[in-house]
């Protein structure tokens, strides 16, 4: 099954492919989408629709995986934020990919072993797992695919 671990924001959104066969995890890519600070809201919401669309339909994930976001204080951020995930569920809607989220803590704890361990350890931890060169770069792509590692590694398929 192919799992799709997605870090969203609305200027970068993050994303992170892997293929869970029996209990073997493999990678497969992982990188960001963009959506430009100069246009309008809307326009930026549907850049990253199309974005993820085409990404979705070349690898047709069966799952799909966020973070629950947590905002204490920056209430635009949350709301672009939020904004960006209610795209991100209508394209997994849109192509009947199932999705979960979980917690940060869930991550961290299924992928380094701590459930408050610092992003550098996450980040080795993630290329160890999945024998990658190096760790993965930017922090947004890795945030995803440190989701899509913890889906593969809790859930009961």
């Amino acid at each position: 099954m192919i799992i799709v671990g997605i870090d969203p924001g609305l200027a970068i959104t993050g994303y992170g492919i892997l293929e869970k066969t029996g209990s073997k995890v493999a990678y497969k890519a992982h990188g960001v989408m963009r959506t430009g600070k100069e246009l309008p809201l809307p326009v930026r919401m549907l850049s990253l629709a199309n974005q993820l669309g085409e990404l979705l339909d070349l690898w047709k994930p069966g799952v799909m995986v966020t973070e629950k976001l947590f905002f204490s204080s920056n209430v635009n951020t949350a709301m672009m934020v939020g904004g960006s995930i209610g795209v991100i569920l209508l394209c997994a809607a849109q192509r009947n990919i199932e999705w979960f989220e979980y917690r940060p803590a869930e991550v961290k704890m299924a992928v380094a072993g701590y459930g408050a361990a610092e992003k550098k350890q996450v980040q080795y931890m993630i290329s160890r797992l999945l024998n990658l060169s190096e760790n993965p770069r930017p922090d947004d792509a890795a945030d995803a695919l440190a989701i899509a590692l913890c889906h593969a590694h809790t859930h009961k398929f």
